[in-house]
């Protein structure tokens, strides 16, 4: 896949990633998150805009969450993928979180966060294309993305990728002024989607012994 000046062509996360390239203008490097990045990501957490936190399943602010986070990725439930700014620090991440209980492991979650320095930029677009790719890879049926409903580049780079509304849930986020927030849901059903890749591939190749 190419973006910008990205060359992603390898086929395997391993061999994917480091990678880097030119977006918007900016140079920044994609990797896989481990272990060592907790202080990194507490850095970049803090001085986020508390907006920013509202849709996250945990407060990633917080040491032990990341900890949390970490253990996830080692056990090979979470793959995440950073985004280093120019300064090697991190400016922004995707995750996709697959499910450790048995009956929802056929669905992942996927999240995306760009810090304030590099919005604008595609960034966004890049890290939630590369996620969703990533996501394929692991053989789910459905991926699902929460975000408030002022988020709204957010919402269209999911649409953009095929996924659809499905939940609406008002007052569901409040923030730590009381406040509350809607949060939509949004999924992709990639089952379905396979199965309608396949049935035009089955129809071109008709046309094509018809022709």
């Amino acid at each position: 896949m190419a973006f910008g000046t990205f060359d992603l062509t390898s086929t395997t996360s391993d061999s994917r990633y480091p990678a880097a390239g030119t977006v918007g203008g900016r140079r920044v490097t994609l990797r896989l998150m481990d272990a060592r990045d907790g202080d990194g990501i507490l850095a970049f957490a803090r001085a986020l805009p508390e907006h920013d936190l509202l849709f996250l399943r945990r407060d990633i602010t917080q040491a032990d969450q990341v900890e949390t986070w970490v253990r996830r990725i080692e056990a090979g439930v979470t793959t995440s993928l950073l985004v280093l700014d120019q300064d090697d620090s991190i400016a922004g991440y995707a995750t996709v979180d697959g499910s450790d209980l048995p009956w929802s492991q056929h669905v992942a979650e996927l999240r995306v966060l760009v810090g304030p320095t590099l919005r604008g930029r595609g960034i966004g677009r890049l890290l939630t294309e590369e996620a969703f790719r990533i996501a394929l890879g692991m053989g789910v049926d459905k991926i699902i993305g929460q975000m408030t409903v002022d988020q709204h580049e957010a919402i269209a780079v999911f649409r953009s990728l095929g996924f659809q509304p499905e939940a609406l849930l008002r007052d569901h986020v409040k923030d730590r002024e009381g406040e509350k927030h809607d949060l939509v849901i949004l999924s992709h059903d990639v089952a379905a989607a396979q199965r309608t890749m396949a049935a035009v591939g089955v129809l071109d190749a008709v046309s094509e012994n018809q022709a």
